[in-house]
């Protein structure tokens, strides 16, 4: 079972190009399901499990509380296994057939006001670390980036002249995304004075670095956008992605195409960049009750 995991990893990452992240969510999953499969199924060989057993693990994870979202997750993958096996090691059968994935639960996203925004970003540049972290907050809620296309941007990536940026999204799928004249103007001072002082005489093409000089990491971002939450007095949780749910929001809100936001984010589907019009619906009816008369 472990070799044909290996396999099936190697395929994601050299035949789908799949991105680090993602091939550690698949290998977690699978994991679990294979632990589950030898030891509390007693199960040896793959061609031994069948539709019941791939329900029992499921119904598992159910009782264990997992959300729907994460037991859909892992049906993926389990399935995606069972096609690569019966490709590859010539197994008969795919067990994980017709077996019919929960609905996941519609949450909408959760978004920043634009006040929010104003207080997270008002951060006072007065040294390298402050003019990095101003730099990156501004250019999040400027492009809606994900936290991993972040940290991964290079200063090569950088069209500040022409006003956009470049990076690579989920498959490594390269995209141009616009850049507003504060984020242009917080990156510019970042470059000036930041960047030189925290490389300390090393040598690469990240944009982001941290206080010894190395790129920074996305669990380094998350401690920062933590700190400056605190620092700015807001009473939410702000994870990376409430920055990029604000971006398209907001962009919505005052009129923006959905397909050009959907260039913007990544989204291979409208379908997910929708949730964000359902998102403006919301607050605009609880505007309405906070303030209509009759409401």
């Amino acid at each position: 079972m472990k070799d044909a995991l290996k396999d099936f990893l190697h395929y994601l990452q050299i035949e789908r190009g799949l991105s680090d992240n993602t091939l550690q969510s698949y290998q977690r999953d699978l994991k679990k399901y294979l632990h589950f499969l030898e030891n509390d199924l007693k199960i040896e060989m793959l061609d031994e499990v069948y539709r019941t057993h791939i329900l029992q693990y499921l119904y598992t994870l159910n009782d264990m509380g997992r959300s729907t979202a994460t037991v859909a997750r892992t049906l993926s993958s389990i399935r995606l296994f069972h096609q690569f096996l019966v490709r590859e090691y010539n197994i008969k059968q795919d067990p994980s057939l017709h077996i019919e994935t929960p609905k996941k639960e519609r949450r909408l996203p959760k978004v920043l006001s634009t006040s929010e925004v104003d207080k997270l970003l008002t951060i006072k540049a007065v040294d390298p670390l402050s003019h990095r972290n101003k730099a990156m907050l501004e250019m999040l809620y400027a492009t809606g980036l994900r936290v991993t296309e972040l940290v991964s941007l290079k200063v090569s990536d950088l069209h500040l002249t022409m006003g956009f940026i470049r990076c690579f999204g989920k498959g490594s799928k390269e995209r141009i995304v616009p850049l507003g004249e504060l984020a242009k103007q917080a990156v510019e001072a970042y470059l000036l004075l930041g960047r030189e002082a925290l490389l300390k005489g090393e040598s690469t093409d990240v944009l982001f670095l941290n206080h010894l000089g190395k790129p920074l990491t996305r669990q380094g971002f998350w401690k920062i956008l933590k700190g400056l939450t605190t620092d700015a007095g807001i009473n939410k949780v702000i994870t990376p992605h409430t920055l990029r749910h604000s971006f398209a929001t907001h962009l919505l809100e005052n009129g923006a195409d959905l397909r050009a936001v959907q260039e913007m984010l990544g989204h291979a589907d409208i379908s997910t960049t929708q949730i964000y019009t359902h998102v403006s619906k919301a607050r605009l009816r609880d505007i309405y009750q906070s303030y209509h008369p009759r409401a």
